[in-house]
């Protein structure tokens, strides 16, 4: 996924400086480090925070700053300016900027900040894109919002201006916010173009190639890009214009040759989002980093940084990344591999710099994380990365806020990924050194695409959610706050009912599943069914639906405090759900290594429909190659019809962001790629391999990130879905009844499964009157292979998953497969191992002390890492079965470790009349 900040860029690192500590846990004190003050036991209940959706149907929101008052003042990039007023609960549209946001450029109105004296001065910042007589440039400018709620545009004065070069279409900064000393800080991108480095160091010195430079803006000290810039701003100057004069401590001290003294932070990459410590005044931000998904000769693979400043310094870029990790010089014209840059004492000879060429020594980023898995933060899991700085938390006990964060929070930084969609609370000691990290609100959050987080005076948290895919105007593009309730909390209303379809007169048993966190309360009801008028005031309670039509029950609960909640549960009157079913006279659970026709049939039948129009009657066979890493384990579990594992894992990845089936974002939509390479029978191997690795050239400027941590199984499916999209698809349909021939698992994986469902959808209500009464019933069969992993297991008692192995398996230990079907199977085959014990396993029918269908003796394989057979015989119950492994042995622990179970035949056939062998 490549997006507007990774092209703006993503890559990926982490917060950062002096990063000793790597993970925490909530009530202990990192190793060598003063321990955080704070008291674990009141960890707040994730539904203690609830989340208000302000101002919806947002197009691109970047940046967002709360008034002492609780306005919110927030941008988009195409130049809306818009005010929420908290006492209308309304959202206004104040003013739109005539900046220059093509999408292309990725540039426009990129954000804002009112001033610390917001209330006396009335001052509001903007950061937007301008042509001044033919030159792009970026302009920090102030404006006065009136008593009114509009925008002055009349008092526009310039802070601050710099050229870009607009065409690289990346890297654009944006972020500005304050110091306790009324210093205006403003962070800036590289503006270079990161499409032809290969994902490492963008550092190409070949004449004409300057865009292609990053030593020319973030590596050159005399370059206002690719910096975090640090003025204060004065009042207003000669001819009415706003003066800045530069504090003390920033990196460059005013009049040193070849520098900026605006300068507090260089070596930035894309700083898109920056805060400082209301109290301490220290700088965090978080540097959306390169796209390489592996180590390489030109030097380390990309990571994302969350960043800290105490003080002005150098934080590397283009030479360094993440913790340091030195980049290699690198000649583009010759591909020659130099030494490594020298973190103590870097040095920028490009011809592309214009300033000082020895550079202040390097800062390691406070956390930094790639792709994959990172080894010192796992916490912060896999997938694209674009690091966010937020807000640092300080918790007001004066206030009297009945929606402020709770005081667990105290000094915690609030760091975000636009792309993984969490929030972290970042944990320093007194001396503002990393400890820990845990994540913010996990369960409850759905954050979409977080892409800016503040504070407000009250202590409630406001975001800014870009919306789930880049470049598009996203539904779910919105504003947002979220408070906490430290009090009373309102009744969860859960209603149930024993029946939602049926013909009229339909009786319905309703029942009651309500709940309160605060179980003291006594809970008030009230039932409605058709119309307002409350029904029953009963906890459970029954109705007659007397005709045909659709309704909605609502149960409405009260506590004694006035907080009430309400559910709603959707009855169809008039009709009732057709059955379908598929049977079989072959195995219903398993397919066989040398498989014959899979013989079946489908039955349908519904009440209304007398006669039953076959065409309507659904009958498909697919085959998924590898279903052990998603979501759903297709075992035995009912499953749609439409499942695909390789839109599944689209699904859950970044993809969605930059692309669309249809529509074009950042990058082709998937019916583009399928048409671009329906003829390329080399294609699949060849964009399943450019996920993992990543890259770009053909579609444009914009390149994809890496997906390293995909397997080229799960990306060779992907491909095949994409590709899937633009082809008419094959009549797949089957007969009611008949054979299918089951061909395409020879040689593939375990996790392998075959899926046949049938499904109708009826002629709808009685006489047909009302078709949106139409209901629709589906079976599926599912087959698994006959070798199955014994970590597939559905239930574990006293033992443990230890990789691809059960193990700890001690006396009474079992583990339970559910509804196993053993027509034909005779035999049972276990691959296990174990160091110096025996034991024994017994095959029980439907509990743990059921009939015992099979039993066999395991004995020692001299090493916990040396695997052995063993085949016991087995007694065939009728019909499907959970079956219960039972290890015995009085007193035996750590038994043995077992990897996977063949259910066969002892002469070796496919039960189903095939001379297959079991493998």
């Amino acid at each position: 996924m490549l997006s507007f900040f990774h092209s703006f860029s993503i890559g990926g690192a982490v917060l950062g400086l002096l990063g000793l500590f790597n993970s925490w846990t909530p009530g202990t004190s990192a190793p060598h480090q003063k321990a955080v003050q704070i008291d674990t036991t009141k960890r707040p209940e994730e539904n203690r925070f609830t989340k208000t959706v302000l101002s919806n149907d947002l197009n691109e929101p970047m940046e967002l700053a709360v008034a002492p008052d609780g306005r919110v003042f927030f941008v988009e990039r195409a130049g809306k300016f818009y005010m929420y007023d908290p006492v209308q609960k309304k959202t206004r549209l104040l003013h739109d900027f005539p900046v220059k946001a093509v999408e292309k450029y990725l540039n426009g109105l990129l954000g804002m900040t009112i001033d610390p004296n917001f209330s006396q001065n009335h001052y509001l910042y903007f950061f937007y894109t301008i042509q001044d007589g033919g030159q792009t440039k970026q302009r920090i400018a102030r404006f006065v919002m009136n008593d009114d709620n509009t925008l002055d545009i009349a008092s526009e004065k310039p802070i601050i201006e710099f050229p870009i070069d607009l065409e690289v279409s990346a890297h654009t900064g944006g972020s500005m916010t304050w110091d306790t000393h009324g210093n205006l800080f403003i962070s800036t991108g590289d503006n270079t173009v990161p499409f032809e480095s290969s994902g490492f160091a963008p550092i190409d010195q070949r004449p004409g190639r300057h865009t292609f430079d990053a030593e020319r803006s973030a590596g050159n000290p005399n370059d206002l890009r690719g910096k975090i810039l640090r003025i204060h701003v004065e009042k207003d100057g000669p001819g009415g214009a706003p003066a800045y004069t530069i504090p003390e401590g920033n990196l460059f001290p005013k009049g040193t040759p070849g520098t900026r003294p605006e300068i507090y932070v260089m070596g930035c990459r894309n700083p898109y989002r920056i805060s400082v410590d209301p109290v301490t005044s220290i700088l965090y931000w978080g540097e959306i980093g390169p796209d390489s998904g592996t180590d390489g000769e030109q030097g380390p693979r990309g990571y994302d940084e969350f960043n800290q400043a105490r003080k002005a310094g150098n934080y590397g870029w283009p030479f360094f990344v993440g913790d340091s990790k030195p980049y290699h010089h690198y000649d583009f014209a010759t591909k020659a591999v130099g030494d490594l840059y020298d973190p103590m004492a870097p040095v920028n000879n490009s011809p592309n710099n214009t300033g000082a060429k020895t550079l202040p020594p390097v800062n390691k980023a406070m956390v930094w994380y790639p792709y994959n898995k990172s080894d010192e933060f796992p916490q912060l899991g896999v997938g694209g990365r674009c690091a966010m700085g937020g807000p640092v938390y300080h918790y007001n006990a004066a206030s009297t806020s009945k929606t402020k964060i709770p005081a667990y929070y105290d000094k915690a930084l609030f760091m975000y990924d636009w792309m993984r969609n969490w929030v972290f609370a970042v944990r320093m000691d007194d001396q503002q050194n990393y400890v820990g990290m845990e994540r913010f609100m996990p369960e409850r959050g759905d954050f979409r695409r977080p892409v800016d987080m503040e504070i407000g005076p009250e202590g409630s948290i406001y975001m800014l959610e870009y919306g789930s895919v880049y470049g598009i105007d996203n539904v779910d593009a919105r504003l947002v706050r979220i408070d906490f309730n430290p009090g009373n909390r309102a009744p969860v209303a859960k209603l149930t009912a024993n029946d939602t379809i049926g013909l009229a007169p339909l009786t319905v048993a309703f029942g009651n599943d309500s709940y309160d966190y605060d179980k003291a309360d006594r809970l008030r009801y009230e039932w409605r069914f058709e119309g307002n008028a409350v029904a029953s005031t009963e906890a459970k309670t029954a109705y007659t639906f007397r005709k045909n039509g659709i309704y909605k029950a609502r149960l409405t609960v009260t506590d004694p405090s006035g907080m009430s909640s309400t559910d709603t549960l959707t009855l169809k009157v008039g009709n009732t759900m057709p059955r379908v079913a598929i049977s079989t006279t072959d195995n219903s659970t398993f397919f066989f290594p040398s498989q014959a026709p899979l013989h079946y049939a489908v039955v349908v039948a519904d009440k209304e429909d007398k006669l039953i129009d076959k065409k309507k009657v659904n009958v498909a066979m697919t085959y998924i190659p590898k279903v052990a890493d998603t979501d759903q384990q297709l075992g035995h579990q009912p499953i749609s019809a439409s499942f695909n594992l390789g839109k599944n894992l689209i699904a859950g990845s970044d993809c969605k962001a930059c692309h669309q089936i249809d529509a074009k974002s950042v990058g082709p939509s998937f019916t583009e790629i399928s048409k671009k390479y329906r003829d390329d029978k080399t294609a699949t191997a060849k964009l399943a391999n450019k996920i993992i690795i990543g890259g770009g050239g053909v579609w444009g400027e914009h390149a994809m990130s890496a997906h390293p941590q995909l397997s080229r199984e799960e990306t060779t499916e992907m491909v095949k879905y994409i590709f899937s999209l633009g082809v008419k698809p094959a009549d797949n349909h089957l007969p009611q009844q008949g054979s299918v021939v089951l061909k395409d698992h020879v040689g593939n994986d375990q996790s392998s499964r075959y899926i046949l469902t049938a499904s109708y959808t009826d002629k709808g209500s009685v006489g047909g009157k009302q078709p949106t009464l139409s209901l629709t019933q589906q079976d599926a069969l599912i087959l698994r292979p006959t070798k199955v992993l014994a970590t597939e297991a559905d239930e574990l008692h006293d033992m443990a998953k230890q990789g691809r192995r059960l193990g700890n398996i001690q006396d009474q230990s079992w583990f339970m497969l559910k509804g196993i079907d053993l027509k034909g199977i005779d035999q049972l085959t276990f691959h296990y191992a174990a160091k110096d014990q025996d034991a024994t396993i017994e095959v029980h029918t439907d509990s743990p002390t059921g009939p015992v269908i099979s039993q066999v003796k395991t004995t020692p394989t001299g090493d916990n890492r040396k695997y052995a057979d063993v085949t016991s015989s087995l007694k065939t119950p009728v019909g499907k079965h959970d079956l219960y492994f039972v290890f015995t042995k009085p007193g035996g622990k750590n038994l043995l470790g077992l990897e996977s179970l063949t259910f066969g035949t002892k002469d070796g056939g496919n039960i189903l009349g095939s001379k297959g062998t079991e493998k």
